[in-house]
């Protein structure tokens, strides 16, 4: 008998705040500002873009540009992404590997 898949999508998984935190926490665990910066934007795909757009004050083509793999948010755009989540960029020391 043939092993039956189906697609995962991660939207499928982010619709409460709790899961987009968890996701993004994950996300940061990575270490890859590209992978963040995606995370960011599927947390944004979840919540719908235009409605991501009004909670953050960023416009849909910014939302797009910036929260992609490969993207580069600036560290204000960054900022307000966080505040609909309830988060904050804070620092922290690298364990000396």
């Amino acid at each position: 008998m043939a092993l039956k898949t189906t697609p995962f999508n991660v939207l499928d998984h982010l619709k409460t705040p709790e899961e987009q935190i968890a996701y993004l926490e994950a996300a940061l665990e990575i270490d890859d500002p590209s992978f963040i910066a995606a995370a960011i934007g599927d947390i944004a795909k979840a919540r719908g873009v235009s409605e991501f757009s009004r909670e953050t004050g960023l416009s849909r083509e910014a939302i797009y540009k910036a929260f992609k793999q490969g993207g580069n948010p600036t560290l204000e755009t960054l900022d307000k992404a966080l505040k609909p989540l309830g988060m904050r960029l804070t620092l922290a020391a690298r364990n000396a590997a």
